[in-house]
């Protein structure tokens, strides 16, 4: 019976690891600036294209299915063409193994650095990782195997302890458990459970290690321990020396076309120019011819007025005179 249900296990393993054709990253890694970047304990995830990375993404609604630990050339772990293995991973149907880091140039991939971990600290987490080399897991029971053959919709709440169902050796190869145990070995933090100290006295916050079996590899890439580092950053990105396929529209032309930079015109001043009081004021010329006429019309209406009140009156006395 039980080598039943081994073999049932193998065939599953093996189906679950078959690649889905027609993958194509969205942004592949560059190999050169990758090499040049990635240390000794920096945790390297990958969007993967198996039947399982895609039953992963959905159970934990992120990108990234697969996480592998980079240690540094790994002795006596060699490809054909004498490039090293330098990655530690465990993958569903081959257990914990060696990998080049070309392995996973086509893929799309992010690089997660723990933070302030020291030389001697992440020297043990590399150790720890290569000391694993060769582990496998049970196919015997294949309860955790045949869940990822049925997708079903799953509520949120649930996903996470989805993937942990089960005797634990598969479980453990899906949910990037190998590295969260090696950094558990330092009692470096990922995802840690936080509570309050009860003590009025002593109010401070206790981190809990989650179970190791609960971790994806998504949560290194939201760990606030976890530095994400983007190689083409770091060496030094310049937009400006980007080849396009298209040639670059002159800029008058794409203003006139979105206009985008409307016609320029000459804005105030964002403060008021200060008014010498002593220095002579400039005063247009339209203002000065314009300012006689006015005054001139302004006091003839008024000399009409008082000639006029002047008759007024002139004939008032008359008129009592003349009772």
């Amino acid at each position: 019976m039980g080598t039943v249900l081994d073999s049932v296990g193998k065939l599953i393993a093996a189906y679950l690891s078959k690649e889905v054709p027609g993958y194509e990253p969205f942004t592949p890694s560059d190999p050169e600036h990758l090499r040049g970047v990635i240390e000794p304990g920096d945790v390297l995830l990958v969007e993967g294209n198996n039947r399982i990375s895609g039953i992963i993404k959905y159970l934990t609604q992120s990108t990234w299915s697969h996480a592998a630990l980079y240690v540094g050339p790994v002795e006596g772990a060699t490809e054909p063409n004498g490039e090293p293995h330098v990655l530690i991973e465990a993958n569903i149907g081959e257990g914990v193994t060696s990998a080049p880091l070309s392995k996973y140039f086509p893929y799309h991939t992010r690089v997660c650095r723990p933070v302030g971990l020291s030389y001697e600290d992440r020297t043990t987490v590399c150790r720890y990782a290569i000391n694993r080399i060769g582990f496998g897991y049970d196919t015997k029971n294949i309860v955790d195997l045949m869940r990822f053959l049925f997708p079903l919709p799953i509520p949120q709440r649930w996903r996470r302890r989805m993937i942990s169902i089960g005797s634990g050796d598969p479980t453990k190869i899906i949910c990037s458990a190998l590295i969260a145990q090696a950094f558990d070995a330092v009692r470096y933090p990922i995802l840690p459970k936080i509570t309050k100290a009860g003590s009025r006295a002593a109010r401070r916050e206790i981190l809990h290690i989650r179970d190791s079996s609960l971790y994806m590899p998504r949560d290194f890439d939201i760990s606030p321990y976890f530095e994400v580092v983007k190689p083409t950053i770091v060496h030094g990105f310049d937009y400006t020396a980007l080849h396009w396929a298209d040639k670059q529209k002159p800029l008058e032309e794409v203003a006139g076309t979105f206009s985008v930079f409307p016609e320029t015109l000459s804005a105030p001043p964002l403060v008021p120019e200060t008014v010498d009081e002593e220095a002579p004021t400039e005063v247009p010329a339209e203002e000065v011819s314009a300012q006689p006429a006015e005054m001139g019309a302004t006091c003839s209406e008024h000399f009409v007025l008082l000639n006029e009140l002047a008759m007024y009156r002139a004939r008032g006395r008359a008129q009592e005179m003349a009772a």
